[in-house]
């Protein structure tokens, strides 16, 4: 760890910086509030370095995990009826869960499953993030803010009551008062709700109503009636400046440019803008609440949820772990990356921040600067909490429309273009997976989104298989078939007489019923049938039942079965089920072609070589 000392400070120094806007932005986004997104990258970033299996990787929060966990915390709170307080215990009880899934897949080895997940999904997913980001940030930009749009809040105030009173019978409930009996406790208690308290929590509600990209979509009208022109100003001086800085050097990071530029211009000449809130000073402290006002049975409907939070974070850390092997000439070990992951984010949890994954930039910079171990991550970790400490006073003082600007570009930049460009030449079927992906992530739901991808892009897969097994396995005869070279020279009785049919591929349930059908066109007057299974490889439960279904039909029409050349792995299957050794017994199976056709030969005097 200690063996480039000097280009790790360095690396995990510039890395550091990088991530402090976009840490910052992200909290703000995800609705915890831009401390959330400082936590979890300080966590992250020192304990899946000191744990992880990627020696240069940067981690911390990132647009896919950001924008899961946005869905996340504002259902959550809806289901909270808009109160915050209430909600963020199970809020962070998910990431926690998250975190700890993480771990139990790397110590049962699935990282290097990861690579498998279909490329139309993770494309359709990663556009659709660009997608929410950049329509969630709507309203941020045009500085909209739905607890300065009183006529808008008043709406909510009629719902308001009936939640206040709500929570007030669900109290009494909880205190084992029976209400029937007890009138005047609960007049007590609703008299006791003042306007304060019904306009604070119809602002609540207002608020989750606007929320997400179907609330930013219904509050558009009324944002562009109320456009604030001075935030419209800094997030596009923010966005031109993070793409123009890029064009004079590379070498410092543009999004820190325009954090510090469009800012100190803010602050500097006193304009009346909207900041962020306010980031705590000190050490981050334990969210007791976590564990103190946390009931089991409520995180039960969010565990799937956890489980996908857990699963994209394994494959945006992974993808990134490739990218850094790539510059470094290095391999990296997928299982203890996501233990690293894992112990990170349930770490960064119980701290109250945001989950996250490898960051490819983050990364990417810290090799260019130098970095080369596992002190690099360790080191940015640090520069963010000496940030926290110092600077955190003048760091509560950015501009909401700043960070609403480098979410923009984020958003822009995270759209996988290569998928979108490549949609006129690729399969029918995978563009479908990606638009329902996408389509449905933007507008539903994103862990079930992802889901319906995974089942449409394996169904799509079976039948390509299924169909590519059909056309290789076909039932003819030697004389209408391509022989192989070893049946060139067969005699015409032999021809006549006997049947060959050639496997190719898996035997598998998407093959199944195609393989009952081929077998019903072998002739009646056949006598033998030679399966030949060299070039079979594999055969699961649904092929292994139809090719008996099959052999007990060929069997009852008198026809004599023999197998030449089978594999190992579907040969010791047919042998536990009892094709090979009570349907078909073993002096009928063969390594090769020549000893089957000797058998022939000798068991039916009128066939002749």
């Amino acid at each position: 760890m200690f063996t480039n000392i000097k280009g790790d400070i360095l690396g995990g120094l510039t890395a550091g910086i990088v991530a402090l806007p976009l840490a910052l932005a992200f909290g703000v986004s995800s609705g915890l509030g831009p401390s959330a997104g400082l936590y979890g990258a300080i966590f992250l970033s020192f304990f899946a370095a000191l744990f992880g299996g990627t020696p240069t990787q940067i981690s911390g929060p990132t647009a896919p995990m950001t924008a899961v966990s946005m869905v996340v915390i504002a259902t959550i709170i809806s289901v909270h009826n808009g109160s915050i307080e209430k909600a963020l215990p199970y809020i962070l009880a998910v990431f926690l869960l998250s975190g700890i899934f993480q771990i139990a897949l790397g110590m049962l080895g699935v990282g290097k499953y990861i690579k498998y997940i279909p490329y139309p999904v993770v494309s359709g997913f990663m556009t659709a993030i660009g997608v929410i980001i950049l329509i969630t940030q709507i309203l941020p930009v045009l500085g909209y803010e739905v607890k300065n749009d009183r006529e808008f809040v008043e709406q909510f105030k009629p719902l308001a009551e009936e939640h206040l009173l709500e929570n007030i019978l669900i109290d009494e409930s909880k205190e084992g008062l029976l209400v029937l009996e007890d009138f005047q406790e609960t007049i007590k208690r609703a008299g006791e709700v003042n306007e304060a308290t019904i306009y604070e929590e119809a602002e609540n509600l207002a608020k989750n109503d606007a929320s997400g990209v179907i609330g930013t979509i219904k509050s558009l009208p009324r944002a562009l009636g109320k456009i604030n022109w001075i935030e419209v100003l800094l997030a596009l001086g923010t966005i031109i400046i993070i793409y123009g800085f890029k064009k004079i050097t590379t070498a410092i990071p543009s999004t820190l440019v325009a954090l510090v530029i469009v800012s100190s211009i803010a602050i500097g000449f006193g304009i009346d803008y909207r900041s962020i809130q306010e980031i705590p000073q000190g050490f981050p402290r334990i969210e007791w609440t976590l564990f103190t006002d946390f009931n089991f049975l409520g995180l039960i409907p969010y565990i799937l949820t956890a489980l996908t939070l857990s699963l994209l974070g394994a494959i945006d850390s992974l993808l990134t772990s490739v990218v850094a092997d790539n510059l470094t000439k290095t391999r990296h070990l997928p299982n203890k990356e996501l233990i690293g992951q894992g112990i990170g984010n349930s770490i960064a949890a119980v701290f109250g921040g945001i989950p996250g994954a490898g960051a490819t930039i983050r990364t990417v910079v810290n090799i260019q600067s130098g970095g080369k171990t596992k002190l690099s991550g360790m080191v940015a970790s640090v520069v963010l909490l000496i940030i926290l400490l110092a600077l955190s006073p003048m760091a509560s003082k950015i501009p909401a429309a700043v960070l609403a600007g480098i979410l923009v570009t984020v958003g822009i930049g995270v759209m996988d273009y290569k998928g979108l460009n490549a949609l006129s030449k690729i399969p029918r079927t995978e563009v479908v997976i990606m638009a329902v992906v996408l389509v449905l992530s933007v507008f539903w739901n994103l862990v079930y989104a992802v889901g319906i991808g995974l089942v449409m892009a394996s169904l799509f897969f079976m039948k390509k298989m299924g169909d590519l097994s059909t056309d290789d396995s076909r039932v003819t005869t030697v004389a209408k078939e391509k022989m192989w070279d070893d049946e060139k020279k067969l005699s015409p009785s032999f021809k006549e007489n006997v049947f060959i049919k050639h496997l190719s591929g898996p035997l598998f349930f998407g093959f199944a019923t195609e393989f009952v059908n081929i077998s019903n066109q072998i002739p009646k007057s056949a006598s033998i049938l030679i399966i030949r299974m060299s070039k079979v490889p594999y055969i699961d439960q649904s092929g292994l039942f139809a090719l008996e279904d099959v052999l007990m039909d060929l069997i009852q029409k008198d026809i004599e079965v023999v197998f030449v050349g089978i594999q190992k792995q579907p040969k010791y299957l047919m042998k536990t089920i009892g094709i090979i050794g009570k349907l078909i017994p073993e002096e009928q199976v063969f390594t090769d072609f020549s000893s089957c056709k000797k058998y022939v030969i000798d068991e039916h005097k009128s066939i002749t070589a």
